[in-house]
């Protein structure tokens, strides 16, 4: 047993998302997520730059003596995960490798979609993690950087929401793929409408679960999970001032938290 909390971290809110799922699938694990939302989007950032934030993030968690972390972006996680890896002796987890996993499970004609962020997409990270799997795949990513804005403008399902997902979504249809990867943390807020978009024959792949499942799986092996008696608690830090996260939490986790603002820059 481990009575540690677990770190999670994103470049916003997006990746509260994610801790919706590890509530879900860890009840009685203690939570610490840090949401970088002085330096957000991490999407149009470089990879130096988000492997450079991503650095002193983990710095942080490891001042809270979490026993793993999860990175709750998909862009962190496509560009950094493998030099936190190389940095730091903690288990480090992204989302990507689990919604590949996901997505290598649910398509049956072998063409799979993929949407993220512009650096998500750049990074190529899908590709060559469904490539090394399943060579046969064919995979069709597309950017959707407006998506992010709409979820924290709280536009996630109106004439605004359903024009763009229309427009970023069209050309994948159109491939022909059966199922399409929600390659960023804020995109299951936008299910519905991405989903009545593409159709139903179109499978929605939401990684955030496929992780916690994965995190789960992971502290279970190693003998690491708290006691089922445990009534977890749930802590949450900023890096700025955000009205954007009283609303994620309400949509996300149905519930309201009170952060705390740490600066990042000290580590």
């Amino acid at each position: 047993m481990d009575t540690r909390p677990i770190g999670v971290f994103d470049s916003g809110v997006g990746g509260l998302t994610v801790v919706k799922q590890m509530m879900k699938t860890l009840p009685h694990e203690n939570i610490i997520y840090f949401g970088d939302t002085a330096r957000l989007p991490y999407g149009t950032k470089s990879k130096n730059a988000v492997t450079k934030f991503s650095k002193q993030i983990v710095r942080f968690l490891l001042t809270k003596d979490v026993k793993a972390v999860v990175i709750a972006c998909n862009t962190a996680s496509s560009n950094s995960l493998e030099a936190l890896r190389q940095t730091f002796e903690i288990p480090i987890f992204g989302v990507v490798k689990s919604g590949v996993k996901e997505a290598l499970r649910s398509t049956k004609n072998k063409r799979v979609g993929i949407i993220g962020t512009a650096a998500t997409i750049r990074s190529k990270a899908y590709e060559r993690l469904i490539a090394q799997a399943d060579d046969s795949i064919q995979v069709y990513a597309k950017p959707c950087p407006l998506f992010v804005s709409l979820v924290e403008e709280g536009w996630t399902d109106n004439a605004v929401a359903r024009l763009t997902a229309e427009n970023y979504l069209k050309e994948l249809v159109a491939e022909d793929i059966d199922c399409l990867v929600l390659g960023c943390t804020h995109y299951p807020l936008l299910k519905k409408c991405i989903g009545e978009t593409v159709g139903e024959n179109i499978n929605l792949v939401d990684p955030a679960k496929a992780t916690a499942k994965m995190v789960k799986a992971f502290l279970s092996e190693k003998k690491m999970l708290h006691k089922k008696e445990n009534v977890a608690e749930h802590f949450f830090y900023i890096s700025d001032a955000a009205d954007t996260f009283d609303m994620m939490c309400k949509k996300a986790l149905k519930k309201a938290y009170s952060p705390e603002i740490v600066d990042i820059e000290a580590y």
